[in-house]
């Protein structure tokens, strides 16, 4: 389809012989009225075309019952085109697309045509350019244009990856070198974001049989169906837009697959909302960086089973493998269940990062420097306390920068993308202490405030001190608040998990985040094991074991900051949740009692059943 002049039928002719499909030229189905007005200088109204492109659309149909054809038609107005689709399982519009100019040129040379170059005009403002249709610039050859439509039709591919910023691009190198043959398309923004995907195909080897497009339609054309599309771009109203533009190519049973972090309730949103169109939406929480993505990162995939039984290969294949060989890849459950999984997985993330940096700071107020204070965690990561996070910290901390340590140029202010944030709204909501994320986060928040923070050392802050502490206790500490971290983390998957009715086997959890992403630890293999327990993390046998071996050094850890006016939040917290959870009797009555007093809350009693409610105002003197 297109305006006239732009090779249709060159390229129709073509394309017939390369697929040995038939060719019909749709002009010569033009009644001799139509030909003749067109002859005379006077375009053709849409009456005049209602007999053709019902002639156009039974010869399709007809074509259609034997094994398709290749039919050339102007097709200008969505109407025609809509008209032209009747009864058709499956139809495909190429548009020719080219400037007026070339276009009028082209005409000028051509001598056995109807249709005068003076109408040329009339076509170019009738045209209503396809939002679904592929399209090719004339400016190519005919054979090339015959070489992209065949390449799109009829060589399909098996997975399409939207967004090619640092984890799309890795993800599809990832996808390619597992032997995938994948689509990849990046938007076209003039300036900004241009022949983003064909620069990147042609920068690597194994991207050399992907196909590479910065028009959507060509791309979501050349997948196979049912087609599997990843979105790889930023959370939020840029995952709504994709969809919106996306929805109305797709065809029943394609599955949308976001890998970004999208908050859980916009997975659930976005599903109900797709399900209509019969199209599968699944929200996959994806981690372990940059480098993670290349070479396999931990997979949470949730959504319709049926879905993953579609993508599900995709997926397992490119991530990380478990100490067994098994992908850290794992169906978890309905809804927006994968996403919620990632999201937890990052609170989690929030306060290791958190007690890692609390950790630097009071060996860093020890005076000590970064290499020492790399030492110290280089030994740690021999044993037991061996983590990503902690091989992380230890390569920052050993980074130069001429002759100085590049981790004392970096500003105090840390930033987050939300996931601690919702985590801890979510813990709230559920009820569920998680109190290491939400310091966590909070910390980061008052290290934003560093203007007031330089006020408030002058104004508050007290003599600066060396802190008196042994590596010993630091590191025992370290061990506990790590676990308490991990215990409030899976208790909050499980009341998640209870409450929406997900069914979320921890244990697969677990396993899944042995490998490949930002949390993995040696912690987390002993916990892919003993997670199969109904009992909470800090009452197996083993865990209280630690507590009673190294409660007191974490204790001794937070008398040390407090006796020195050291902001600790983190491994404060762990002490403070150790100490409520071991404590069987709380003075909540007295808060309970105090709601009663003032709101007519009621009160449960130790001695009867029921609910209580007391007038609580004494008789005067």
């Amino acid at each position: 389809m297109g305006v006239s002049g732009v090779g249709k039928t060159t390229v129709g002719k073509l394309l017939s012989g390369r697929t040995n499909l038939p060719f019909f030229d749709g002009d010569d189905f033009h009644p001799e009225a139509n030909k003749q007005k067109m002859a005379s200088g006077n375009p053709l109204t849409d009456k005049d075309r209602s007999s053709w492109l019902q002639a156009l659309n039974d010869l399709a149909n007809k074509e259609q019952e034997r094994k398709g054809a290749i039919i050339a038609c102007s097709a200008l107005k969505e109407k025609y085109r809509i008209q032209l689709k009747k009864r058709l399982q499956r139809i495909y519009f190429v548009h020719l697309e080219g400037s007026f100019e070339l276009i009028k040129e082209r005409m000028v040379k051509r001598t056995d045509h109807f249709m005068p170059t003076d109408l040329l005009r009339s076509q170019f403002e009738t045209l209503e350019k396809p939002n679904d249709a592929i399209t090719l610039s004339v400016e190519f050859s005919p054979e090339e244009i015959v070489h992209n439509i065949y390449d799109i039709l009829f060589n399909p591919s098996e997975f399409g990856v939207i967004g090619l910023g640092v984890m799309g691009k890795s993800l599809c190198r990832n996808l390619a070198q597992n032997g995938f043959k994948i689509s990849m398309y990046n938007r076209h923004v003039t300036q900004l974001e241009e022949k983003i995907a064909i620069d990147f195909k042609s920068s690597y080897q194994e991207l050399s049989d992907a196909k590479a497009f910065d028009d959507i339609s060509n791309f979501i054309h050349s997948i196979a169906t049912p087609r599997k599309i990843m979105l790889m771009v930023n959370a939020g109203e840029a995952v709504d837009k994709v969809i919106r533009e996306l929805q109305p190519m797709l065809d029943a049973g394609d599955v949308i697959i976001d890998g970004g972090n999208s908050h859980y309730k916009d997975t659930y949103r976005r599903m109900v909302q797709l399900k209509e169109s019969s199209v599968h939406f699944m929200g996959v929480g994806i981690s372990g960086g940059e480098e993670g993505a290349l070479k396999g990162p931990s997979i949470m995939p949730g959504g319709a089973m049926e879905a993953y039984k579609e993508v599900g290969k995709y997926l397992e294949t490119i991530a990380a493998k478990d100490a067994d060989g098994t992908p850290c890849c794992s169906y978890l459950g309905p809804e927006g269940s994968g996403h919620y999984v990632k999201m937890v997985h990052n609170g989690i993330e929030y306060a290791e990062m958190q007690l890692l940096a609390e950790a630097y700071h009071l060996l860093k107020l020890q005076h000590k420097n970064p290499d020492e204070i790399a030492k110290v965690f280089i030994a740690w990561n021999k044993g037991e306390l061996n983590s990503f996070l902690l091989e992380t910290s230890i390569d920052i901390l050993k980074k130069k920068e001429g002759d100085d340590w590049l981790i004392d140029k970096i500003l105090d202010k840390a930033a987050n993308k939300g996931t601690g944030n919702w985590t801890t709204v979510s813990s709230a909501a559920l009820g569920t202490p998680s109190t290491m994320i939400a310091s966590a986060l909070f910390a980061r928040y008052v290290s934003a405030f560093k203007e007031e923070r330089q006020k408030g050392a002058l104004l508050l802050g007290g003599e600066s001190t060396v802190p008196n502490f042994s590596i010993e206790d630091l590191k025992n500490a370290y061990q506990l608040a790590r676990v308490i971290n991990h215990h409030q983390g899976f208790e909050l998957l499980k009341a998640a998990s209870s409450n929406f009715k997900w069914n979320l086997n921890l244990n697969d959890i677990a396993r899944i985040w042995t490998n490949g992403c930002i949390i993995r630890s040696r912690l987390m293999k002993t916990l892919s094991r003993s997670m199969k327990s109904e009992l909470p993390l800090l009452f197996e046998t083993d865990t209280v074991a630690l507590v009673r071996n190294t409660k007191a050094s974490l204790r001794s850890i937070v008398r040390v900051a407090i006796d020195n006016d050291i902001s600790l939040p983190c491994f404060t917290e762990a002490l403070t949740y150790l100490n409520g959870i071991s404590t069987s009797d709380s003075p909540a009555n007295l808060i309970q009692a105090q709601r009663d007093h003032f709101g007519a809350h009621t009160y449960q009693r130790v001695d009867k059943e029921g609910s209580f409610h007391t007038n609580w105002k004494n008789d005067p003197l």
